[in-house]
């Protein structure tokens, strides 16, 4: 996945900027993204704190972990069967 170009507090301080008053079309130009892409971070960090956004960005990475981790397991599961279903 591509990473962003802005961290999770630029991103936030963004959002805030918007919902202070400063209209949708300015904050894309100070900023310099698209309309589509601050309406990808709002719907994805729309309403977080910074501290919010970090807890969610290691929940992701332990998830992730996680999963690598039942994959391997299940792989070398799967293995260990194949061996005990072979005549020898």
């Amino acid at each position: 996945m591509k990473r962003s170009r802005f961290t999770e507090e630029q991103i936030i301080a963004m959002l805030k900027e918007q919902e202070a008053g400063m209209s949708t079309a300015d904050v894309c130009r100070k900023r310099g993204v698209s309309s589509a892409t601050f309406y990808k971070f709002k719907a994805r960090y729309g309403g977080l704190e910074v501290s919010d956004a970090w807890r969610l960005k290691a929940l992701e990475d332990e998830n992730a972990k996680l999963k690598k981790l039942l994959a391997e397991a299940m792989l070398e599961n799967a293995i260990l069967k194949d061996v005990a279903a072979k005549k020898w």
